[in-house]
């Protein structure tokens, strides 16, 4: 496939405006270099690991940036790393410990977004993933994956190999002296694992120094050559919720002795997602769907137990912010109604991402300059979560839309399908995005 596709016009008319840039951009990628990393990329492919047993993956990667002549650093959580170009800053040893408070529970580290100290302004870091799903591989092609019932079926490995690529080419142009201000490469573990593994990276210093962070997501329904971006919201929330009713049993023909616990539970079903529709703003697109509703084991017994489980998605952040205590008191509320008493295990997934409007600017200018006015379109937000979000809780930043689908192809084709397969010239299109957003970050701030 080839490492520089051919695009088509397509206008977009509102999306983030491009900041102002003159002449010619360094950081092309070579051809020998494109064809490593496809290389690369297949051999990821080939071989899958799971969210937090990315060995393979983070042994390959780290190997790569070594002999480009680079110190990586592992995350202490076993897999994963981040690795800076253009600073001795990375020279602190093999290995980032990860803080815990006195609880055991996961702190975070926010860094100082004023810029103060040995890196001023901070750095611009580059995100990528390096798991992969559990769901089997279903493609007919050389580089089909090698291992059973795991496959990159949402394009991880394209992530981790438009990263990588990226790191070598600033490489070079750091030793020539063309890369102004330093980058960090983070290559972080387990983003399919809730609550996600952007959190352990964090926790690991990986954002500590960096001032602002870009990533690139794969998007088949986007063609090779583009990106698709938008300002704010690109992503939505995503939580976990079950929920257990307990009542006293008893006998069907003598309901009023006891609580009706499949009553109850069908209330608690159709009655919370009413409630909380009339409990916050429709514009949020707070959704709870239920997946999962048991109760008895008889038809004349009125059980002592039922159980339900789903989702609760939401478009906006502030009101994911006050999503947990909206669905537990509307919950207690209608299970109370019926005498019925409640648990409730709410499980935190991920926030929105939301892109910062001069960070898309940024990935917008940059791919214009690589690529043309026409090599950037609008996207909307996805109901699918992202754990990059978690970066964004700390320092701005954005995320764009990868196109990865061939130029005339028109057959759908989706993320998390056994069958999900690339246009490799996208690796192509991802380097020399992220670089010409490193020079261009370093020329305007």
């Amino acid at each position: 496939m080839p490492c520089d596709p051919e695009t088509a016009p397509h206008p977009a008319t509102d999306r983030p405006a491009a900041v102002g840039i003159d002449g010619e951009l360094p950081g092309e990628l070579p051809i020998e270099l494109c064809a490593e990393l496809i290389a690369f990329r297949r051999d990821l492919h080939m071989h899958p690991e799971l969210g937090n047993r990315e060995f393979r993956t983070t042994e390959a990667v780290r190997a790569r940036l070594q002999k480009a002549g680079l110190t990586p650093r592992l995350l202490s959580t076993g897999t994963g790393l981040f690795c800076d170009i253009g600073t001795s800053a990375d020279q602190m040893g093999e290995t980032v410990n990860t803080p815990h408070s006195s609880t055991g529970r996961r702190t975070g580290v926010t860094p100082d977004r004023s810029g103060r100290g040995a890196l001023p302004r901070g750095m611009l870091a580059f995100r990528a993933d390096l798991d992969a799903l559990p769901i089997p591989d279903t493609k007919t092609v050389p580089y089909r994956s090698t291992v059973p019932k795991m496959a990159h079926a949402c394009g991880h490995d394209v992530h981790t190999t438009v990263v990588l690529g990226t790191g070598l080419v600033l490489a070079r142009l750091a030793e020539q002296g063309l890369l102004p201000r330093p980058v960090r490469l983070i290559f972080q573990p387990a983003e399919e694992v809730l609550p996600g593994g952007a959190l352990d990276a964090i926790e690991c210093g990986a954002l500590e120094g960096v001032g602002r962070i870009v990533a690139v997501h794969c998007d088949p329904k986007v063609e090779v050559g583009r990106i698709g971006l938008r300002s704010g919201a690109i992503t939505s929330a995503c939580d976990r919720l079950e929920v257990s009713l307990e009542g006293p049993g008893g006998h069907t023909a003598r309901p009023h002795f006891t609580t009706d616990l499949v009553t109850a539970a069908a209330r608690v079903a159709a009655d919370v997602p009413a409630v909380l529709a009339r409990r916050v703003d429709a514009r949020s697109g707070l959704s709870l769907t239920w997946g999962r509703i048991e109760a008895g084991h008889a038809c004349n017994v009125i059980p002592q137990h039922a159980e339900l489980s789903g989702t609760v998605r939401c478009l906006d952040l502030a009101a994911w912010r006050d999503a947990p205590d909206l669905v537990h008191a509307a919950i207690d509320e209608v299970a109370a109604l019926h005498r019925a008493k409640s648990e409730i295990n709410y499980m935190r997934g991920v926030p929105p991402v939301m892109n910062d409007a001069e960070v898309a600017g940024l990935l917008g200018s940059a791919m214009t300059a690589r690529r043309g006015p026409y090599s950037v379109e609008d996207t909307e937000q996805s109901l699918g979560g992202e754990d990059f979000s978690w970066y964004l809780e700390h320092v701005p930043g954005a995320m764009a839309r990868l196109g990865v689908r061939p130029v005339g192809d028109t057959a759908r084709r989706d993320l998390h399908c056994g069958d999900f397969d690339v246009d490799e010239g996208a690796i192509a299109v991802g380097v020399e995005l992220f670089t010409a957003a490193a020079l261009l970050d370093a020329a305007l701030r």
